[in-house]
């Protein structure tokens, strides 16, 4: 395995057995092989998925889609963050899918709405879109058992400057982790193609938010950061689902969370954009179980 991700005398075997590497295969010319999906369960706690969970991503990932691209079409001006989550929830409900959002934790809506300097999980409210306003609209639904995960940034009216630009870098930034998602690439190759692409146009990467495994649960190992090193961090293999969703700032990096304990916002107050899909690792590269044109 690459770099730091080499087995180790005391993790679980490899081969499955269940005993230490070093009282089983270790030194062994004739080692039985390696049980991948049994390994990376046992030492990272990642569940890797078969193509039929696949599939069942896929399918939530189209109503996500969908909810995304119905509320591209109707947002304007004038329209409340509320009336945006009553479209996503209703849209849902009408395939028979579920809101993961809705209650999980004690958030409140069915859909995260970040506007202009919120970096995430917004809450839904009675705040009026504007003209030159930026938002994030984060859906994800649970359909017949199963979790898709996305975002987009979207522009309200005319875009400013300094809108333009944030949006481009985050959707810039999603591109070139994008570039790193292949069997034996790590999870570090992902995090330094974003924190390399957004930090070389001024721009800064959240470090307090991160990807994260997804399908069997809204949440699950791995998590992916945004910044990191090359080489460094878990070994992507097939099977591997998870979330890719660098939230870059225009300004400084820091944040600080409302009094609602949910909504995160730049310390400067300078915007920030964002974009997210859900990844499958493949034998040669990935698939996006969620795809748009970036």
């Amino acid at each position: 395995m690459k770099n730091g991700n080499k087995i180790g005398r005391n993790d679980p075997c490899p081969c499955g057995s269940g005993k230490k590497y070093k009282k089983c295969c270790m030194g062994k010319q004739n080692s039985r092989p390696v049980d991948v999906k049994r390994w990376y369960r046992q030492k990272y706690d990642i569940r890797l998925k078969e193509k039929k969970d696949v599939e069942g991503i896929k399918a939530a990932g189209r109503i996500v889609l969908e909810s995304l691209d119905m509320v591209e079409a109707e947002l304007k001006a004038g329209m409340t963050t509320d009336e945006i989550n009553t479209l996503v929830h209703e849209h849902a409900e009408k395939y028979g899918a579920v809101p993961a959002p809705l209650n999980y934790r004690g958030f409140p809506k069915s859909v995260c709405t970040s506007v202009n300097d919120v970096i995430c999980h917004g809450i839904p409210g009675e705040y009026v879109l504007k003209d030159g306003d930026i938002i994030n609209v984060d859906v994800t639904h649970i359909y017949k058992g199963y979790y898709a995960d996305a975002s987009k940034t979207f522009f309200v009216g005319t875009p400013g400057p300094d809108a333009q630009k944030i949006v481009r870098v985050a959707g810039e930034s999603l591109k070139a982790a994008m570039e790193m998602l292949a069997p034996d690439n790590t999870i570090g190759d992902i995090g330094w193609a974003i924190q390399s692409c957004a930090e070389r146009q001024g721009c800064s990467v959240v470090r307090e938010f991160v990807g994260h495994g997804v399908g069997f649960d809204f949440h699950e190992p791995p998590q992916v950061p945004h910044y990191g090193k090359k080489g460094e961090g878990i070994v992507l293999v097939p099977g591997m689902v998870f979330t890719v969703e660098p939230m870059i700032n225009l300004g400084k990096p820091q944040l600080f969370i409302k009094d609602d304990g949910w909504t995160a916002v730049t310390a400067d107050r300078e915007p920030s954009a964002q974009f997210e899909q859900t990844f499958f690792i493949t034998e040669d590269g990935f698939e996006s179980l969620t795809p748009y044109f970036l």
